[in-house]
């Protein structure tokens, strides 16, 4: 099926674009969300006058685009949650918690509707997520959503097992050297311990 998108949708194309999706996908997902709209005639004639109108505006915008694209592409945001069995959230990371934490720490301002998620994060992890900033316009924002009570408990745990790993003392440490010279001591007197004197042949 052939449908114009209302607004960027990841791995499927950008605001105003015309695509071509599984049936399944458009009724169940796409329209009911109001992302997307059937590409019959009447809807592309609004689409063309759309775009012409558009055109303009959209050159005007491309710099400040391309702007926002340098202060973000490749960086990173956190997002602490609380979590469960199996790193499960309680609860979930929105768009808008996206877009909040990006202009909290980055200190770019977005919409949520640019952020490329389908659906909101519920488990632990680092998400590569894609901002469309305009139709010629990407950059990448890595989230790291984390449990800080989860990561401590993990830091306390591996510092628990390097506690349990013994240190060699400096006695241990001397034994060792002692042990090492005495074996080829042992061999040197071994190898030097004359041979038993056979008796004397009589007459």
């Amino acid at each position: 099926m052939r449908v114009i998108l209302k607004q960027t949708v990841p791995k499927v194309g950008k605001e105003g674009q015309v695509v071509r999706v599984k049936n399944g996908f458009a009724r169940n997902f796409l329209f009911p969300r109001g992302m997307a709209v059937v590409a019959d005639k009447a809807q592309l004639r609004v689409l063309e006058a759309r775009n012409k109108r558009l055109e303009s505006q959209l050159a005007d915008t491309k710099s400040a685009a391309d702007e926002s694209a340098g202060k973000l592409d490749g960086k990173s945001v956190r997002i602490e949650v609380k979590s469960g069995t199996g790193q499960r959230l309680f609860g979930a990371v929105t768009a808008q918690d996206i877009a909040d934490v990006i202009k909290d720490q980055l200190g770019v301002e977005i919409d949520r509707k640019i952020v490329g998620i389908l659906q909101p994060i519920k488990q632990l992890g680092h998400f590569h997520i894609e901002i469309d900033l305009h139709r010629q316009v990407d950059c990448k924002v890595t989230v790291h959503v984390v449990d800080p009570v989860a990561e401590e408990e993990a830091r306390k745990a591996a510092e628990g097992v390097a506690d349990t790993v013994p240190e060699q003392t400096d006695e241990a440490a001397a034994a060792e050297e002692t042990d090492e010279d005495a074996e080829p001591a042992a061999e040197e007197a071994e190898a030097e311990e004359p041979a038993a004197e056979e008796p004397a042949e009589t007459e």
